[in-house]
């Protein structure tokens, strides 16, 4: 029995276009620990953004091995894909994506009830992990948007994911703000005991990772623990 929470193998993802064939993965090999804080960094178009889409379920790559918790994971069934995704899996984006004629507790209630279970209190303590608690009746247009990243980040913790992924998820803050988002999404994430894998290209956000992977041209060109 693995220790490691994912294990990809020779991971490939082309593209065919009119002008040839594209290789966003080209033979990625990466095994992540529980507990781990990765960084996926690397120029536009090295293949981070893929890669993560793969990892959660929302691509399915063209080649290579992807095993979860010593399992497969599916990639030709967009419901077992689905499954997957709803029982392993949060993501945060970098477009906050709240429903803004919900409060902000009502954002966080909304994702438990489509996961299979209503708990308003641990929705209060959620959000009062990400220091929001005396925001739960406000709306999302009522709050910065530091504030809304952090609703968010509470609402992908809200199902209990084993894998929390993130997508320039600092992108649309200033560097003050970012770094705020970024110490309460450590504390929570240790909280609740949850690996996650980050991919940006702020070079500042390595100080949050146990581990800084690079990528460039669809493969790994360094892999370092921090």
């Amino acid at each position: 029995m693995t220790d490691n929470l994912v294990e990809i193998e020779g991971m490939k993802r082309y593209y065919e276009m009119i002008s040839g064939t594209v290789k966003a993965l080209d033979g990625v090999d990466i095994e992540v620990k529980e507990g781990e804080r990765i960084i996926l960094l690397g120029p536009s178009g090295s293949g981070k953004t893929t890669l993560l889409n793969c990892i959660a379920a929302l691509d399915s790559p063209t080649g290579g091995k992807y095993s979860f918790e010593g399992k497969e994971v599916p990639r030709n069934s967009s419901e077992e894909m689905t499954t997957f995704r709803r029982e392993n899996i949060g993501y945060v984006f970098q477009f906050f994506n709240l429903l803004q004629d919900l409060t902000v507790l009502e954002n966080i209630l909304l994702i438990q009830e489509l996961a299979g279970g209503r708990d308003e209190k641990r929705a209060r303590e959620l959000l009062s992990l990400v220091g929001l608690e005396d925001e739960v009746d406000r709306f999302p247009t009522e709050i910065s948007g530091g504030q809304q990243q952090r609703v968010a980040i509470a609402r992908s913790l809200a199902k209990r994911p084993k894998l929390l992924l993130g997508d320039e998820l600092t992108g649309n803050l200033d560097t003050k703000t970012s770094s705020m988002v970024m110490e309460v999404l450590v504390k929570a994430c240790e909280a609740e005991n949850i690996t996650t894998v980050f991919v940006t290209h702020d070079e500042s956000l390595t100080r949050y990772a146990t581990r800084i992977i690079r990528l460039d041209s669809g493969v790994i060109i360094s892999d370092e623990i921090v």
